[in-house]
């Protein structure tokens, strides 16, 4: 009845595993080799223990009427062929941890274990292998799942790093040619059309144009540039063909300061050291010794000291009970399973977490840094205000659109788009573009000019000067002033109310690092409740200014990141975990970090921490109760008073409850 009740069970939880593994197939063209190999030889393992399973027992009958003890043989070497197909990496693992005299760990931990239940099998001539199969299988779709959840997610960062400009153009004989970056010395002349990166520092030496520059300074506009600007490498050129003069080697650039950046802030991330490991590191040499102990001092009492016969089987047979009762199945597969479940009951939330090791990190976070253009604000521009106006409100803009609806610039396309109205461009002649000012045209006959404060002063008009937040569009009709429109970035909808929730969830402190000037920083941190604030910085600074955030802060609290552009990559690698932006943000910063918001929601922080904290509540429950279990159960064998089958049974019970109470991490909608 007992062996019926422990094979029920262990067909069940197979097939549970069998089917986890059939669902995690899908898509799985991205995998590694060594994934691939590994989920090939637990389905291939699982379905020959099945049959093994259910192999009827007159096939090792009929092979002991051909040949005596021939069907003992033959249940020994099937078992034992599946339990290497299983298991032959872990007992190399061992064995080289044993020759490298690094003994104690989670592989020599199984190895011993299995070992030891294949050990008693024959001892006891019982012919039942299955625990040791079991065990090994089990322990090897826990490695598999964790390893799934982080290869899928993670491929090599400097493959992704698409701030990497591939080309620069030198115009050679009237012509432009194609050139490795790395071949273009200082002095050189090159030129960037719109659309393309530029590929090394520089000064502009002609053209005019407007720049992307927020993969590199997180600046939420466009920077315009002219004749004589310095220019660096990795922005965007948006409008205009520049003719640019090197200043500096490919090497030396920015852009290949920020690679640098990004793969030293690499080395230096702290990881989360595996629980197994250094649970083995105590629990298995004590087990063990404790083993052998059992094996060898009572029997040498009784003979020596007491003058009794040794009884070396029976003891030798405790020995191998208390082996096979120290098995970790409990922990090998729940702890993986939680940190899994935990996973997935994230990803259900839109919230990407690359690896087990990162739960934990998150739920130690206590101090949450952002960065301000695309993470806590749309990174979209909008009409905000229209001041000083000397006509309607519509009217001004209507004028200011149709002036501006030649220019591509973003700052172009939002008055545009407050407008609302179809631009009929045949009203707009006489159009001049003034690089870093404006444009000035006539609309229906007049004189309009829009821009900023030097566009005024060039023309001699008196403006007034405006006190919000934003970048100011000054109006002039016919040499008059008629007043300014206020356009800035957009916050999230729901990034104040984020702040709130990461106040709940235990966060101390708040903070934002940002390229954008200082006026707006501060605006913006107002409204949403930020506790500390440092604007105007570059990439290189924003890494700094996280080091000395984590060499500052509590020793057991942990620090997140929060950010979206390539310009983040670096910051978001070196803080103790990186947080992205999954729908807008770059590709690099998306794998530089450790956890990926695939709606760009700021309250799905404060969700994933919560996440994160239940989950690790779990792993912590299944960790006191397997051992707890596994300690009685142990002093229970010692003592004789646990034989094999209620050792197994109570190992195999512990590992059914531990495994449901890590699929409690999968619930997580209403945290």
């Amino acid at each position: 009845m007992q062996e019926l009740i422990i094979n029920i069970l262990f067909g069940v939880i197979i097939l549970m595993a069998a089917g986890l593994l059939l669902w995690g197939c899908r898509g799985k063209s991205g995998m590694m080799k060594k994934q691939k190999k590994t989920l090939g030889r637990i389905l291939l393992a699982t379905v020959y223990l099945l049959v093994l399973q259910l192999l009827p027992e007159w096939v090792y009958d009929a092979a002991d009427a051909l040949m005596p003890g021939a069907g003992y043989w033959m249940r020994l070497l099937l078992y034992l062929a599946d339990y290497l197909i299983i298991g032959y990496d872990i007992l190399i693992k061992a064995f080289k941890g044993i020759k490298n005299r690094q003994i104690f760990d989670e592989s020599f931990l199984m190895a011993i274990a299995t070992v030891g239940a294949i050990a008693l099998a024959l001892y006891g001539k019982s012919g039942d292998y299955t625990e040791a199969i079991a065990v090994m299988l089990f322990y090897q779709i826990g490695e598999w799942f964790q390893g799934y959840a982080v290869g899928k997610s993670r491929r090599n960062i400097s493959e992704l790093m698409d701030i990497r400009p591939d080309y620069a153009n030198i115009e050679r004989d009237g012509k432009l040619e194609r050139v490795d970056p790395d071949a273009v010395a200082i002095g050189s002349t090159i030129l960037v059309q719109p659309g393309e990166k530029v590929p090394i520092d520089g000064v502009v030496i002609e053209g005019v144009s407007s720049l992307n520059t927020a993969a590199l300074t997180g600046e939420s506009l466009p920077r315009d540039i002219q004749a004589g600007d310095a220019i660096t490498s990795g922005c965007i050129n948006m409008t205009g063909l520049l003719k640019i003069r090197t200043t500096k080697e490919f090497g030396e650039s920015t852009v290949s300061k920020i690679l640098d950046l990004v793969e030293n802030a690499s080395s230096r991330k702290s990881k989360s050291e595996n629980f197994i490991s250094k649970f083995a590191r105590v629990y298995t040499p004590a087990v063990c010794i404790a083993a052998l102990a059992l094996a060898l001092l009572p029997p040498l009492v009784r003979m020596l000291a007491l003058g009794m016969p040794a009884s070396w089987n029976i003891w030798i047979y405790r020995a191998l009970t208390f082996l096979v009762i120290s098995c970790p199945c409990a922990l090998v597969i729940s702890i993986p399973l939680s940190f899994f479940a935990g996973i997935g009951g994230a990803s259900k939330e839109g919230v990407l977490v690359k690896g087990s090791n990162y739960l934990e990190t998150l739920s130690q976070t206590k101090i949450v840094v952002f960065d301000k253009t695309g993470t806590l604000t749309q990174g979209v521009f909008e009409v905000n205000g229209i001041h000083h106006n000397a006509m309607e409100n519509e009217k001004l803009l209507g004028l200011a659109a149709l002036v501006e609806s030649s220019s591509s610039h973003p700052i172009s396309k939002s008055l545009q788009r407050a407008y609302g109205k179809e631009i009929d461009r045949s009203r707009v002649t006489d159009i001049q573009e003034l690089g870093g000012k404006g444009i000035v045209a006539k609309v229906d006959g007049l004189s309009v000019a829009a821009g900023n404060d030097k566009l005024m002063d060039l023309l001699g008009i008196p403006y007034i000067r405006c006190h919000s937040v934003g970048t100011i569009i000054h109006m002039a009709i016919d040499g008059k002033y008629a007043g300014h429109i206020v356009i800035s970035d957009v916050l999230k909808p729901r990034a104040k109310e984020a702040m709130t929730a990461l106040k709940a969830t235990g966060i101390q402190k708040t903070i934002m690092l940002t390229g954008d000037a200082d006026n707006v920083a501060q605006q913006v941190a107002k409204e949403l409740g930020i506790d500390q604030v440092y604007s105007q910085l570059l990439p290189a600074d924003k890494v700094e200014k996280v080091e000395a955030l984590l060499h500052s802060k509590p020793e057991k609290a942990k620090l997140a990141f929060v950010g979206d552009g390539i310009n983040d990559a670096p910051v978001l690698r070196r803080a103790d975990i990186g947080i992205a932006m999954g729908a807008m943000g770059s590709d690099a910063a998306i794998e530089a970090a450790d956890v990926v918001l695939m709606d760009d929601d700021p309250m799905k922080i404060a969700k994933a921490i919560r996440i994160s904290r239940k989950c690790l509540r779990i792993v912590y429950q299944n960790i006191v109760f397997a051992i707890g279990v596994k300690l009685v159960c142990l002093l229970l064998g010692a003592l004789g008073i646990a034989n094999m089958w209620l050792a197994i049974f109570a190992d195999v019970g512990v590992m059914v409850i531990a495994v449901l109470n890590a699929i409690r991490a999968l619930f997580v909608k209403n945290l």
